[in-house]
């Protein structure tokens, strides 16, 4: 799928962000709904394939071996283990599957291990998306020629903000194994996530980098801070739900053919506040008991959300069903010709 270029500056972003909630929302779902089925969310499942001791210091992860958190180190899986778990995640109804290690950069006998993981997945009819770190020149193609259908590098914060973060490794690091990626020909998975300090003005940085990529990601996964003891950030203030669902509505509207993935932290949000983000043109979820280290809601809770809101998986919805566009109001366009 080719998708469109950007120029977002941040003031451009930012002035979507000062829209009336009403009016953004309405905004974000007319976009939605011209580019994607309604009421679709497609289905994803995580799973951690090597836990802990990562020498890098991100000020939110557990996995760190810079922050005492009292994290069990684990080794690679197996490939039964993870084969296993994949069975598991295609009879719920994900449709793809995503592994993530806890490495700073594979090397080459890591990476062997995991294309032969990639291919099994991938024989088993599912989708397959793999998080390891920044990548060398020629891995993404080896992790390509495996039939990787997505590799997940994200951004995290805005470039201003970064530095508060994390020390170990640069944006510039960051972007460059986006490259990789994209010049393997791989779908890019990059997002990032809210919550951590950041500002208004920050979250705009975040969405007008990500928008700006060319092209911007098929997927970008938003996340909300998970805050864990023994991190930098277990004492950060909690967000404000209503500026979480006005980071995906505007990020709907910078990059409307992307897949808006609701991700981290839908543990600690309620019914409502899902049901937001949904509106709000979120269409992808992370399911089952676990993200990584992180719990997440329980299965059969999604399913009676779903069920609650009228929103279907990507196993009870025909992928080519025809997307509905509402008449786009006209608050939507005068907001935009005073950019």
């Amino acid at each position: 799928m080719h998708l469109p270029t950007n120029n977002w500056t941040i003031n451009k972003v930012l002035a979507l962000y000062e829209l009336p909630f009403m009016d953004l929302l309405w905004q974000a779902q007319t976009v939605h709904r011209s580019n994607h089925p309604a009421n679709h969310v497609q289905l994803s499942s995580l799973l951690s394939i090597k836990t802990g001791a990562c020498p890098e210091d991100c000020a939110y992860c557990p996995q760190s071996s810079k922050h005492n958190t009292e994290l069990e180190q684990e080794p690679l899986l197996d490939l039964p283990t993870v084969l296993q778990a994949a069975q598991q995640a295609k009879e719920q109804g994900a449709s793809r599957f995503c592994m993530g290690a806890a490495w700073r950069s594979p090397t080459e006998h890591q990476l062997d291990q995991v294309i032969e993981m990639v291919s099994a997945v991938k024989n088993m009819g599912l989708e397959t998306c793999v998080t390891l770190g920044m990548l060398k020149d020629g891995q993404a193609e080896r992790l390509k020629a495996a039939g990787l259908d997505y590799y997940n590098h994200n951004l995290d914060t805005s470039p201003e903000f970064y530095g508060q973060i994390i020390s170990t490794r640069t944006y510039q690091d960051r972007l460059e194994t986006l490259e990789r990626v994209r010049d393997a020909g791989l779908n890019t998975c990059c997002g990032g996530i809210l919550g951590m300090g950041e500002t208004r003005r920050q979250r705009a940085g975040l969405l007008s980098q990500l928008a700006n990529l060319q092209p911007y990601p098929e997927s970008v996964p938003i996340n909300q801070l998970v805050k864990v003891p023994g991190t930098p950030l277990a004492e950060t203030e909690d967000l404000d739900p209503f500026e979480f669902v006005r980071t995906i509505a505007v990020a709907r509207i910078l990059m409307p053919k992307a897949v808006i993935r609701l991700s981290a932290g839908r543990e600690n949000m309620d019914d409502s506040t899902q049901a937001l983000c949904f509106l709000a043109g979120a269409s992808s979820i992370f399911y089952g008991e676990q993200l990584l280290t992180t719990a997440n809601p329980q299965f059969s809770a999604d399913q009676a959300l779903f069920q609650r809101l009228g929103l279907h998986s990507q196993t009870t919805l025909e992928k080519d069903t025809p997307p509905t566009a509402p008449a786009r109001p006209s608050t939507y366009q005068a907001a935009l010709e005073t950019l």
